[in-house]
């Protein structure tokens, strides 16, 4: 019976251990990219063209490739989206203005982009891994493929930009205005011996 107790049974398995301690180390790498977003997309594009080369140098995995194409559009239908859609929920939080004298709201995303970006580079990753096991090669007449793909991307887009307009808001940051840290003074400033 004393031994039923004793320093054995207290004892963890390490693999549990070992395996929080790796995700811990991820999530801290992950805060760390939060800001660099244009190394997170430089990274991410290099790695979109080294899955695209391995396709092409295989010549297959088309299917895999038509899968990450939806999945980005999906993504991007929720970066291009506001949080609260006016034609489906009546909301009492923040609403897209519809009217010129309509109050300043911010535009709030569906999909943030630091989870755009997550899952962009998680589906390209896993796409990547797919091409080495020959399971996932099914053969396809590609040509069909990319122009369904391209017939869905224009009828989506076109019915999100009408979306766009009818609501008048834009989901980009372009031409909206910037605004800097505080200026130091001293080293604006030159020396007082002028």
């Amino acid at each position: 019976m004393e031994g039923l107790g004793g320093d054995g049974a207290s004892m963890a398995s390490p693999v549990p251990q070992w395996g929080h301690n790796a995700w811990r180390l991820y999530q801290h790498y992950l805060d760390k990219a939060t800001p660099h977003a244009v190394y997170r997309w430089i990274g991410t594009f290099f790695l979109v063209v080294i899955y695209c080369l391995r396709v092409y140098y295989i010549q297959g995995f088309y299917i895999i490739s038509y899968g990450v194409g939806i999945y980005l559009l999906n993504l991007l239908i929720g970066f291009l989206s506001p949080l609260v859609d006016p034609e489906l929920e009546v909301s009492d939080g923040p609403m897209l203005p519809t009217k010129g004298s309509d109050e300043f709201k911010p535009f709030i995303r569906r999909l943030p982009e630091f989870k755009f970006w997550y899952s962009t580079t998680k589906a390209f990753c896993i796409a990547f891994l797919m091409t080495f096991f020959s399971v996932f090669d099914v053969p396809v007449f590609w040509p069909i493929l990319l122009c369904y793909w391209i017939v869905l991307f224009f009828l989506t887009m076109r019915r999100q930009i009408s979306h766009m307009i009818k609501y008048k808001y834009i989901p980009l940051n372009i031409g909206k205005q910037r605004y800097g840290g505080k200026k130091s003074y001293a080293s604006g400033s030159g020396s007082r011996g002028d």
